[in-house]
């Protein structure tokens, strides 16, 4: 039988991060501990794409699995998180909005925090990290019309590709936000395995195209993030986080709804 698997979902690793993600953002002293918790217990990290093979009956999960996933790509990921990953041996998931990090394609100003530079995306991935995408400007990708999702899609394929040589399989939905016409276009731009939010553990009857994650805040301390990963009282932990979710997916549906209904009109 399988068993769900916890998949961790951070965002910066920081001391001082910038205001605009600093409930996101750990601390490393935080994140050491919490990879320290994790070798005390047990668990092996793997990465997405060995999670989907191993779902897919293409490889073997090891006893107590955990995917170690950081999304938007914060410089802090390589200065303080791999070291600690190096250490422990632990690999690991990058999600990056392409046109947020350092370098030729970087959109002046959209970044939220410090990003990585493409130097250290490599460095990243030559030490085991999977590098996967996460959209070119990070927009609400459900919002967009048919053109604009497709292009943050495939551009953001295109320059991980250009950028470090490997097409990358495993893409992260901006804000955790789908429906099934994003997740076919992600699929039809060859991403085998994508992830959303959710704040649940994983489960392959989920599909590969929304794997759910927990996600892991600055106020995580050791004792909840305990329960997490051992799949313990995630509900309770999460309860306000599904009821915000639900009643935003009603708006957000009103939205898009809304959007379609005025096309219409102007096309008649």
């Amino acid at each position: 039988m399988t068993r769900p698997v916890p998949i961790l979902m951070y965002h910066g690793v920081s001391d001082v991060p910038a205001d605009a993600i600093r409930t996101l953002s750990v601390t490393p002293g935080m994140f050491a501990n919490q990879m320290e918790l994790l070798e005390e217990r047990g668990f092996t990290p793997v990465t997405t794409a060995h999670l989907a093979r191993a779902w897919r009956g293409r490889a073997a999960l090891p006893r107590r699995p955990v995917l170690i996933t950081f999304d938007d790509g914060y410089r802090g990921v390589h200065r303080y998180a791999l070291p600690v990953l190096l250490h422990y041996g632990f690999p690991a998931a990058v999600f990056v909005t392409t046109g947020w990090l350092r370098g030729p394609d970087e959109i002046d100003g959209a970044a939220l925090d410090r990003m990585l530079d493409w130097d250290e995306v490599r460095e990243l991935a030559a030490r085991g990290v999977e590098i996967g995408g996460h959209s070119h400007t990070h927009p609400q990708l459900d919002q967009l019309p048919a053109d604009r999702l497709r292009f943050e899609v495939e551009r953001c394929k295109e320059i991980i590709e250009s950028q470090t040589g490997v097409a990358p399989t495993s893409f992260a939905y901006p804000y955790g936000y789908s429906d099934r016409r994003v997740r076919q276009a992600v699929h039809r731009a060859g991403f085998a395995q994508s992830l959303a939010v959710g704040n649940a553990l994983a489960d392959p009857r989920q599909g590969p195209l929304a794997l759910r994650r927990l996600t892991v805040r600055r106020g995580t301390g050791l004792r909840e993030f305990t329960r997490l990963v051992e799949g313990r009282a995630v509900g309770r932990t999460f309860a306000v986080d599904r009821t915000l979710t639900k009643g935003y997916a009603l708006v957000r549906g009103s939205r898009r709804l809304a959007r379609r209904t005025v096309g219409a009109g102007v096309r008649e």
